[in-house]
């Protein structure tokens, strides 16, 4: 039996369909919040090699760039994990450290760190105490088709002493109290949480 060829006609819509879709895309990628801010980028020993558009250190092949991740405890060893809002592009609804983000030109980690804690949970800096960094590393992780980390990560730690959080929902989807070394020392039992991989990073650094 001779199969039916399929019409030039229908092959011309297909393609019209991608072409359509591709520059889609790329529309929303331009309009996205990150292709108007930038971030530093560095050398594996987080030197600053130049500025450069945060978009384009994340897509592609992406740029090393220099990030933080903040852990925040209470005094019984508890890590405060937040999980990314669904709107996030990378890593969406995973759940992360406290907060991480990428300081601004010429902004240090510790008022970087200062700022996201105020923007996504409402912290002011009498809220917590012993603010300090404590580990930093490199690593590159691809996600899905949307993009990739390529990070120098510095890593900042704190005590929280007043739990009155005010999380913004464009940010945070999530939050929850969880036992450090527990989740370190069996992940089986936190099947259910998927982890960003910055933040499982640090943990095992710091843990082991």
């Amino acid at each position: 039996m001779v199969r039916p060829r399929r019409s030039e006609g229908c092959i011309n819509r297909v393609l019209q369909r991608l072409a359509m879709a591709t520059e889609d895309r790329a529309s929303t990628e331009l309009s996205h919040d990150n292709a108007r801010q930038e971030v530093v980028a560095v050398d594996a020993d987080d030197q600053k090699e130049g500025v450069v558009n945060r978009l384009d250190a994340h897509t592609g092949e992406g740029i090393r760039h220099r990030a933080f991740t903040c852990l925040l405890f209470d005094e019984r060893g508890h890590i405060l994990l937040a999980q990314r809002s669904p709107e996030k592009r990378l890593w969406d609804t995973c759940w992360d450290g406290t907060v991480a983000s990428h300081p601004r030109p010429g902004q240090s980690q510790e008022d970087a760190t200062a700022q996201r804690l105020t923007e996504e949970l409402g912290l002011e800096p009498e809220q917590y105490r012993d603010l300090q960094l404590t580990d930093r590393f490199e690593y590159k992780r691809y996600y899905e088709n949307q993009g990739l980390e390529w990070e120098v990560c510095a890593v900042l730690q704190a005590t929280i002493t007043d739990v009155d959080l005010d999380p913004d929902p464009a940010e945070i989807g999530g939050l929850l109290w969880v036992d450090y070394e527990d989740l370190h020392e069996h992940p089986r039992y936190y099947r259910q949480l998927r982890l960003c991989p910055w933040f499982e990073i640090a943990m095992r650094r710091d843990l082991e």
